[in-house]
């Protein structure tokens, strides 16, 4: 039975691919953060079959600490500050986390043991204002965003370890990936969740940025494999995954609200506010080496992944809705003062 690690468990990527490697057979730990408050929301069905160990990638001691606890085989780093305008707000705590967070954990499995195998989540942020489409692993990246530079970051380091110290460290450079357990601040999941309320009459409007840019959407269910196919390889290499299929965030929400019967145009609010200091307008992915040498192919295609989206958002506000109407029952209603 293999050991993995996996850092940022409690995201969408870590929860799915928790899963996955369960069901491979693997033995699976994830690191997480002391706090005072811990949100395992994505986790709740699955904390019985793995285990959490503390750990922080801005404190090397600490993620030394948990190699040695857990000695795993395998290593996915998939924690990050992972929301792009976040990072024009925030540029040097995203500098922290996507970049040297990288190395410290990189340099601690160096220490404890450098035959660890490393994955590390590289994006396709780090092509930015591409000059070529679409992208693949020997496109020159120009990232637009903090994040995307400190992604870039994480990335040159983990190729830096693998030739320096001959260690097995591999990046996927991931294109954008969704999931009904994306985070509410993602203009995808932020579509859907509107949709499915303005559908029940809870809200009228939502409010979105720029709805031409474009973007290589596929399922994270599908993503992670890759992650564990690319630390089974006999030789360290980095693959770009995508679906090689292009869709504008116009084209998401129009099919978002139109899968629920309703014309996207009379509630979506563009509001400049919300687009980025510099946008990227275009990604898509050539997944060709990942197909060749992986035997990787997506399994959801856009118009499925959208209506997963949709459905589990309905589900979700409909269940809300009777979580709601049921406190409201119980909750006892004081008597009127009698006035005399």
């Amino acid at each position: 039975m293999r050991t993995a690690l996996i850092t940022g468990v409690n995201g969408q990527d870590g929860s799915y691919l928790a899963e996955h490697l369960l069901a491979e057979g693997y033995r699976v730990y994830g690191l997480v953060r002391r706090a005072s408050a811990r949100s395992f929301q994505r986790l709740t069905h699955l904390l019985e079959k793995i285990a959490l160990v503390n750990g922080d990638l801005l404190d090397q001691t600490s993620l030394i600490t948990a190699l040695r606890e857990v000695e795993p085989d395998e290593v996915y780093n998939l924690a990050a500050q992972s929301f792009v305008p976040a990072s024009f707000r925030q540029p040097v705590l995203t500098g922290e986390f996507n970049g040297l967070g990288v190395t410290r954990l990189l340099d601690a499995i160096r220490m404890v043991n450098p035959k660890i195998r490393f994955y590390q989540a590289s994006s396709s942020e780090m092509y930015g204002n591409v000059e070529t489409s679409p992208q693949d692993e020997e496109t020159k990246f120009k990232p637009r965003s903090p994040y995307g530079v400190a992604k870039l970051y994480g990335h040159w380091i983990t190729v830096n370890f693998r030739e320096s110290y001959d260690m097995y460290a591999v990046s996927g450079i991931l294109f954008n990936h969704e999931s009904p357990r994306r985070g509410t601040e993602f203009v995808t999941r932020k579509a859907t969740l509107a949709a499915a309320r303005i559908a029940a009459g809870l809200q009228k409007e939502v409010r979105l940025g720029n709805l031409d840019a474009r973007r290589d959407w596929g399922f994270t269910g599908d993503y992670v494999r890759a992650m564990r196919l690319m630390l089974q390889q006999p030789v360290p290499k980095d693959y770009v995954i995508g679906t090689g299929e292009a869709h504008s965030v116009r084209e998401f929400v129009e099919l978002a609200f139109g899968l629920l019967g309703l014309d996207w145009r009379e509630h979506v609010v563009v509001d400049p506010s919300l687009s980025r200091p510099a946008d990227v307008d275009r990604l898509i992915a050539n997944p060709a080496r990942a197909r060749e040498e992986l035997g990787w192919e997506p399994t959801v295609s856009f118009r499925d992944l959208v209506r997963m989206m949709v459905d589990a958002d309905v589900e979700l506000v409909s269940r809300e809705s009777r979580r709601d109407a049921e406190e409201r029952r119980m909750t006892p209603v004081e008597p009127l003062p009698v006035v005399r």
